[in-house]
């Protein structure tokens, strides 16, 4: 049974980003479902997020359905032995929640992704291990408000995941790994970094446009950025600590784009200033 949780800040506002370009954070980059793969699916509603399918280790393709009237993210939290519900919810209630990378003395945030309301919904694919896990629903753009507790159980034979075609990393500060995917190809993002990192990429007019912005978010200067823009950011992660990763076929349009991660340093100093923004080309 999920528990409704008042929460402060679990994710980290876009410093540089207009609001109305924040309101359109769910446009995911959604991987066609395999075939081979167990289906884990995870439905949000305006007051609670439940999980069903196989629960077992190994690699899953994680289906997230919203049936709520606004967009909603979906994250699991990965409990460290021993570790409460309770003592999560403690934590998300204080101040210290207001720095995501102070979860790591409960457990690791394994997965995060966002949903558009009604549709088949968004699937990525991911690799889950033993343990206990809450999964997080945050209706809209707000902190998440409520949670289901679910066990992972070991497989004898876990199913690996697919082999992507490329693979990007983020670390402490940059971005690793092509910057140029391919429209279809399966690429795998991961969190190489020991600090919580996310990962977005906005569309823009042109490379030199691409250029103009990554400049901006390094500097800080965001003055005219959102003309430069061409729609709404592509999220190909959502925040997640060290080791996690998910993969998904990409499906934002052919263009050019600019990779950030938002997320700040315990002294505030945003991301993107220290090196994770780059421009990014999708093609077919």
């Amino acid at each position: 049974m999920g528990s409704r949780l008042s929460l402060r800040h679990f994710k980290p506002a876009a410093a540089f980003v207009s609001a109305s370009a924040v309101a359109c954070l769910a446009v995911t980059g959604s991987v066609q479902a395999s075939p081979t793969l167990p289906k884990l699916s995870l439905t949000i509603t305006s007051s609670s997020i439940s999980v069903t399918g196989p629960m077992q280790s190994g690699a899953v393709n994680v289906v997230t359905t919203n049936s709520a009237n606004k967009e909603a993210s979906a994250i699991l939290f990965l409990l460290d032995p021993g570790v409460s519900a309770s003592e999560i919810e403690a934590f998300l209630k204080s101040k210290k929640s207001q720095d995501p990378n102070a979860a790591s003395r409960y457990g690791s945030l394994v997965f995060d992704t966002e949903a558009v309301p009604g549709g088949a919904g968004d699937e990525v694919q991911t690799s889950l291990a033993p343990g206990e896990y809450l999964a997080l629903g945050a209706p809209g753009h707000g902190p998440p408000k409520f949670y289901s507790r679910f066990t992972v159980t070991a497989a004898a034979n876990p199913v690996p995941l697919p082999t992507p075609r490329a693979t990007i990393s983020s670390i402490e500060f940059d971005f690793r790994g092509p910057s140029t995917l391919h429209e279809g190809e399966l690429v795998r993002f991961k969190n190489d970094g020991y600090l919580v990192h996310m990962d977005l990429a906005f569309p823009v007019k042109s490379k030199k446009a691409a250029e103009k912005v990554a400049a901006g978010f390094r500097t800080g200067k965001s003055k005219g950025l959102g003309k430069l823009l061409a729609g709404p950011p592509v999220s190909f992660q959502g925040v997640v600590s060290h080791g996690a990763y998910q993969q998904e076929r990409i499906t934002a349009k052919p263009g050019w784009y600019v990779q950030v991660c938002f997320m700040e340093t315990q002294e505030h100093v945003p991301h993107t200033s220290l090196g994770m923004e780059r421009p990014l080309r999708i093609v077919r």
